[in-house]
Order: structure tokens, then C-alpha cells, then sequence
């Protein structure tokens, strides 16, 4: 934490306009900061009598550290189905147990869902852990989060990983708290680095200017929650064998603080851009809403679906659910076209694992066209209907 010595500050002003944050001011005759402070250092570099520091506290080292073995992934399990992200985590749980030479472990909580265990192993699992139970047919944070707690008590593994869905963005953070464990939040990459076995946990900060990569070297396990859609699923493979384990549900366990009353679902917008294999996406590059109803056009001749950039979104030009990027919706389509979008980290992070990726940008110079597989340097009105009358002809 930054600490301000009033006895020393002269209320010169140099710490506040050093500050890049706005995070210091100075009132009554001394520096004052607010929540906004990074301590990055700079007003205690700058300031000419030394009136600031930064006092960190003492690291946590935990003892029985080596005891914790294994990769663990949370199954999201809603609406009669498990959740996609799921078998991506074991997807890339698979690799990192393989890489550590550990036990990939999968844990599934609901009312009667023994029978999507087999599904779990075949996509990757070792170990099944099955909390079953009438009171697990509602999810309620409380008490999944208990029960995640006493899993990973008990089985103590090194690396955690659950969906950064809004399920998993709601129950973990509780189990990290619990425990006292480290979390990192919507991952795009995890890798295990050789020479000692950490986790490395890459994920967009700044605003999504820059990616950074976190490791927990001091705590286990190491949680992270992973963004829907940056990493594959690994191909099913019905021969395999594994374990399943039913946990213990004694009654302290199944209690919760809330009543779910009704559970509905939103029939607004059936959108699902996460799901289509062809997206068509539209920047700010369109200069209006109106250009949606070509990019509309486009997608439909390729069979997809039209997406957009936070620009067009703010815009009020397409609905959120359209939104790829940091704020938005992580996609992985077959054909990605980005029309009008210029292509910053935070659209990027959000499409660039697209196998195919067309852009079309006035701007020769736009970041979009660095990670774009094809490139066109054009008007979007002059180059979108070319496409599609193109496409019509091919069909014909």
C-alpha cells in the first residue's frame, strides 16, 4: 500500500501531477490517495522529501505446497447440458496434466447427472468427482461453492481451472477466498513453463492493451478461469477408461442462504455468435447502423452470422450479444471478416483464434491486418458487394 507521511509533504503537487491514474490530490495541506492508485511507483520517485512509500506485505509461503498434485476443471452443467466450456478446460486440463505428469480430474455437480460422466472421460478426464443431489439441480453459489472447497481440501490438486462464464465467475472467486489461493481471471493461454512446473497464466489487462502473464508461485492450488472459446476441446475418445468418485454430501454441505424461486430463459435474442462458423463483424468503420444490413447480406450467403466491435456496439448500432472482444464474446469461427474494425487488442483478444480471418479497412495501416490471414485495402461498400454478388455467382 501507498503510504503518505503528512509531517514530510509540503503539498508541493509533484506526486499529483506525476500520477498518470489521477489516483493522488493533494487536500489540506497533504497528499491524499484514492482507490484508483496502481502503485507503480512514480510519486515516490518524484517526490523531493520523500514523504511517499510503498509498504507491501509480507509473502504467505505455504508449507505443505508439494502436497498438492493434479489438474482439477469445474464442469458447468445448466439447462440439461454440460456447458461447451467444459470440454475445452479438459481440453487444455489434458495437456498440462500430461505436460506435469499428473491426474486430469473433473468435478460435476447436479441432480442426476451420473450418466454425462462417460462423456467426461472421453473427453479427457481421469477421475470423475460426482456431487449428486436433488438440492444441486438449482445452481446457488453458496453451496457449490462449499462443495468445491471440500473437493479441493480433499484432494488437494496444484492447478484449478472453471469457465470465466458467469457461473464461474460467481462460484470460484468464493473457493479462491476460502482457501486463501491465488486466481487468475479470464485466461486466453495457460502453459506450464518446464524448468519448474508454474502455471503460467496469460490474460489482457490495461484496458486489453497489453497481455500479461501471472503466475502464483507462493500458494496452491493455482486457479484460473478460462474465457469460452480460446482453447479446443480435444477430440472425443469413447475408448477411454476412467474413475468416477462419489463425494460425500453430509447436510451442512447442502445448505444455502438462497431460494432460487424461477429460473427463466432470455428468448430476446437467440444469438449465439460463439457458435456459428462464419462470422461477418462490423467496426466503426461502417459510419452507421445502416451498413449492418449488407454485412447481414454477406453472412447470410456464407451461412453465418454478423458480429461486431465495441465501437458499433456503443454505438447502439447492433445489440451486445453481437460483441467480440474483451468486453465482449470470445469466437472461434472457421471465417472471421472483419469489416471497418481496426483490429485493437481488445477486438483481437476477443477473434483471434479464427482459423480464417479477412479484413477489409481503408487503412492500409490498421493493426487488423498484422494478424489477418487475407488482407483487402479497400471501401467495405465498394468491397462487401463484389463478395456477395461473387458468391451468388459461384452458387448459381
Amino acid at each position: 500500500m501507498l503510504i503518505i507521511d503528512c509531517e514530510l509533504c509540503t503539498a508541493c503537487g509533484i506526486c499529483e501531477n506525476s500520477c498518470a491514474f489521477g489516483a493522488i490530490t493533494v487536500q489540506d495541506d497533504c497528499a491524499v490517495v484514492n482507490e484508483a492508485c496502481t502503485l507503480c511507483g512514480a510519486c515516490v520517485e518524484n517526490c523531493p522529501v520523500e514523504a511517499l512509500r510503498i509498504e507491501t506485505a509480507e509473502k504467505r509461503i505455504q508449507a505443505d505446497a508439494a502436497d498438492y498434485q493434479g489438474v482439477l476443471v469445474f464442469v458447468e452443467f445448466r439447462h440439461s447440458r454440460i456447458a461447451p466450456v467444459s470440454f475445452e478446460l479438459l481440453g487444455i486440463g489434458r495437456k498440462l496434466a500430461n505436460q506435469r505428469g499428473v491426474q486430469l480430474s473433473a468435478v460435476l455437480l447436479g441432480a442426476a447427472v451420473q450418466r454425462y460422466t462417460a462423456d467426461l472421460i472421453a473427453a479427457g478426464a481421469d477421475r470423475v468427482l460426482l456431487a449428486e443431489h436433488p438440492e444441486l439441480e438449482q445452481f446457488r453459489e453458496d453451496m457449490y461453492a462449499a462443495i468445491l472447497e471440500r473437493v479441493v481440501r480433499q484432494y488437494k490438486p496444484e492447478v484449478v481451472l472453471a469457465g470465466a462464464t458467469a457461473i464461474g465467475r460467481s462460484v470460484i472467486p468464493f473457493v479462491a477466498t476460502a482457501i486463501n489461493a491465488g486466481l487468475t481471471a479470464d485466461c486466453t493461454r495457460l502453459e506450464i513453463r518446464p524448468s519448474d512446473g508454474m502455471l503460467l497464466q496469460t490474460r489482457p489487462a490495461f484496458g486489453g492493451n497489453i497481455m500479461a502473464t501471472i503466475e502464483c508461485p507462493n500458494t496452491r492450488p493455482q486457479m484460473a478461469t478460462v474465457r469460452p472459446k480460446v482453447m479446443a476441446p480435444a477430440e472425443p475418445d469413447p475408448s477411454r477408461t476412467g474413475e468416477v468418485v462419489v463425494i460425500d454430501l453430509p447436510a451442512d454441505l447442502l445448505q444455502s442462504r438462497l431460494d432460487v424461486i424461477e429460473t427463466v430463459a432470455n428468448t430476446e435474442d437467440q444469438v449465439n455468435i460463439q457458435e456459428v462458423e462464419a462470422l461477418v463483424a462490423g467496426g466503426r468503420g461502417l459510419d452507421s447502423a445502416k451498413g449492418f444490413a449488407l454485412l447481414r447480406e454477406l453472412a447470410d450467403e456464407l451461412g453465418g452470422t454478423v458480429a461486431a466491435s465495441r465501437a458499433a456496439v456503443d454505438a447502439g448500432w447492433i445489440p451486445y450479444p453481437h460483441q467480440v472482444g474483451q468486453t465482449g464474446k470470445t469466437v472461434s469461427p472457421k471465417l472471421y471478416i472483419a469489416c471497418g474494425i481496426s483490429g485493437a487488442v481488445q477486438h483481437a483478444v476477443g477473434m483471434q483464434s479464427a482459423e480464417v480471418v479477412v479484413a477489409i479497412n481503408r487503412d492500409q495501416t490498421a493493426p487488423i491486418f498484422d494478424i489477418a490471414t487475407y488482407g483487402v485495402v479497400g471501401d467495405l461498400y465498394e468491397v462487401v458487394p463484389r463478395l456477395i454478388q461473387r458468391l451468388q455467382e459461384m452458387k448459381k
